[in-house]
């Protein structure tokens, strides 16, 4: 189903609207990492994780590019970075590689609670050695009659500690083939299956993060998504989605930022006139907002070009240079705009900050981005996928 620019704006609007009553307190649940359960459950009310979704599975049955339109107004009316994180976590982590890649059988006995939020939804990529070296991954999975048996150890798992499913990579061929990673999925209360206590980190501190232990795990069969040796398949798209829609979050909540920052230096005056009227302030906000409208225009017009099938290779990362470290730099600026109130933490600016930091790390580093451009360009350096 695809909506007129009517309706998309409707639900637009309906998503901002309570957006906007949620994540009031997030500076007070910030230093102990206390993950919204009730704004969870509200987004949960509206709808919201069924948004990519048909319909025959519970979903609003939309588009990419409706389904990043509607993420940027969770952005720009939801404080809580965290929270938002999340829902971006949960939708694409296991919702995505379902819908693409999963059999009937694991679509109509999972993709419904995934849509209504009932069951929470994660995935296991990186390991603690390897970074951002996906093809290096040492978890395995042997074949064993009707299952698979996983042993290894994940890190870095965003969703991990609330996740009812987690979508686990594991190398089922040898090292280095790129057809020797499957995808499985995995229930949380699968024995073998551990789940490692909450990480403390720098920001995104409401979306909790842990390591995931793997230790003679067995998974059915029919539980491999996209079938064996799919897995870096499986994983290359599931990366396009969540750059597009982790990212299109991102660029609501640097709107926000932009408009916040007009709206204190027209009001905060020093030296007898508004500090918007000192050229060292005003340029600083005009390139906060040639961020915003480059962060956008690539967020946009990269899922149009995905949404038509065309190859967004290059796309992809140069969408995640823009977005990641324009956000930073926003941030940054929004920082020293607010003076010593930026560096408190009563008006979570200095918040907004560590939160956009992240972005320059998980996805694909800024220097992985890079690299794969150039690999793309022809020079001669390894092309590291996804």
């Amino acid at each position: 189903m695809k909506r007129g620019n009517d309706q998309q704006r409707e639900l637009r609007r309906a998503i901002g609207e309570v957006a906007r009553k949620i994540g009031a307190d997030h500076i007070e649940r910030d230093p102990a990492g206390t993950f919204d359960r009730e704004g969870w459950r509200r987004l949960r009310d509206i709808g919201l994780f069924g948004l990519p979704f048909a319909t025959e599975w519970g979903g609003l049955g939309e588009d990419l590019v409706t389904t990043v339109s509607v993420l940027e107004e969770l952005g720009y009316g939801c404080r809580d970075s965290g929270l938002s994180f999340s829902v971006s976590s949960h939708m694409v982590s296991t919702g995505v590689p379902l819908q693409r890649f999963g059999s009937a059988f694991l679509k109509a006995r999972y993709l419904p609670e995934i849509c209504a939020g009932t069951m929470i939804g994660a995935h296991a990529v990186t390991e603690p050695s390897g970074g951002s070296d996906v093809m290096g991954m040492r978890t395995t999975a042997v074949a064993d009659g009707d299952d698979f048996v996983l042993n290894g150890s994940k890190a870095f798992v965003s969703n991990g500690p609330i996740a009812d499913l987690i979508v686990v990579y594991a190398r089922t061929g040898r090292p280095g083939d790129l057809g020797g990673i499957s995808a499985f999925l995995v229930r949380r209360d699968t024995p073998g299956l551990s789940v490692g206590g909450p990480v403390g980190k720098m920001g995104l501190r409401t979306s909790p993060l842990a390591e995931v232990f793997l230790q003679d795990v067995r998974v059915p069969r029919d539980h491999v998504i996209g079938g064996v040796g799919a897995g870096f398949l499986v994983f290359d798209h599931v990366m396009q989605w969540e750059i597009l829609c982790g990212f299109g979050i991102n660029a609501g909540e640097m709107r926000h930022r932009l408009e916040r920052c007009v709206e204190y230096a027209r009001t905060r005056t020093q030296f007898g006139v508004p500090i918007g009227a000192h050229q060292a302030v005003s340029h600083k906000i005009v390139e906060m907002r040639i961020d915003v409208e480059t962060a956008r225009k690539w967020i946009h017009d990269t899922a149009g070009k995905l949404q038509s099938k065309a190859d967004v290779s290059a796309d992809i990362a140069m969408t995640k240079l823009v977005v990641s470290e324009g956000n930073v730099r926003s941030a940054l600026a929004a920082v020293q705009i607010f003076g010593g109130y930026g560096y408190t933490s009563e008006y979570g600016v200095e918040k907004e900050l560590r939160d956009a930091v992240a972005g320059t790390i998980y996805s694909g580093t800024s220097e992985i981005q890079r690299q794969r451009l150039a690999a793309l360009m022809g020079l001669d350096v390894p092309l590291v996928r996804p």
